[in-house]
């Protein structure tokens, strides 16, 4: 596997390189998007009953509910990749 897995809390995580977006749950095309993922059956709920506070879009089509703000999402994934070119 060739991308890096990625912390989104309470230990779950997902891989950097699937990952297309990573967006505030806040507004109405979001939600919309939610709402069509979980028609489909491609929404995963990271959140464990926790506010979501981020949707990652992965290049799977599926959409990912995260208990973690998107700052925090890309700084992980910066400060992997950083770890990674540094070692």
């Amino acid at each position: 596997m060739s991308g890096k897995l990625i912390n989104i809390g309470f230990g779950n995580f997902i891989s950097s390189h699937r990952i297309i977006s990573v967006v505030h749950p806040d507004s109405a095309p979001i939600k919309r998007m939610i709402q069509d993922a979980k028609e489909r059956g491609t929404l995963i709920d990271a959140t464990l009953g926790r506010k979501t506070r981020s949707v990652v879009i992965m290049d799977s089509d599926h959409v990912i509910l995260a208990p973690v703000q998107p700052e925090t999402v890309s700084h992980r994934i910066t400060n992997k990749e950083e770890q990674l070119s540094e070692g």
